[in-house]
């Protein structure tokens, strides 16, 4: 095994087929699980779709694809990156977990390793690569990331 853990970070899980960035990550979880690189996955999101929160969701999609119920541990209450790496790190911490593989989109994982790294982790990117963007698109993601980084980055040293 290479990591103590995979996390998996939620994102938008409405119902019907999932959306195009959390089957990326989804499948991503569950290929990582699938080659060994950690016995479990922390499936980590707390806005609600439908009833579900986003690690309910995503970890059915995950159990879906093969991945045992009792290797998943769901974090439920997160509503942000910052918030994910929180809750993630009070849920491990009887555990003793602290190396771990982060799951999330490749545009995301920069501000997404820093926050999980800020708590301790010692923590390695497992990106879900995203599809090629028209400019446009990329260039509002890109400010739209680093706005939410300056964001997270100001809470933090609060």
């Amino acid at each position: 095994m290479t990591y103590d853990a995979l996390v998996l970070l939620g994102c938008r899980a409405t119902p019907g087929a999932l959306p195009a960035a959390a089957e990326r990550r989804v499948a991503r979880a569950a290929l990582a699980f699938e080659t060994q690189l950690a016995p479990r996955i922390v499936v980590s999101g707390g806005r609600v779709w439908q009833g579900l929160t986003e690690a309910e969701r995503l970890a059915r999609e995950l159990v879906r694809r093969g991945v045992p119920e009792g290797a998943l541990l769901l974090e439920r209450t997160s509503l942000t990156t910052r918030d994910n790496a929180l809750c993630t790190a009070r849920l491990l911490a009887p555990h003793g977990v602290r190396r771990i593989g982060l799951v999330t989109c490749d545009w995301h994982l920069a501000r997404a390793l820093w926050s999980f790294r800020r708590e301790g982790f010692d923590a390695e990117g497992v990106a879900a690569i995203s599809p090629p963007v028209p400019v446009h698109r990329h260039a509002l993601r890109s400010l739209r990331e680093r706005g939410a980084w300056l964001l997270d980055r100001a809470r933090a040293s609060v």
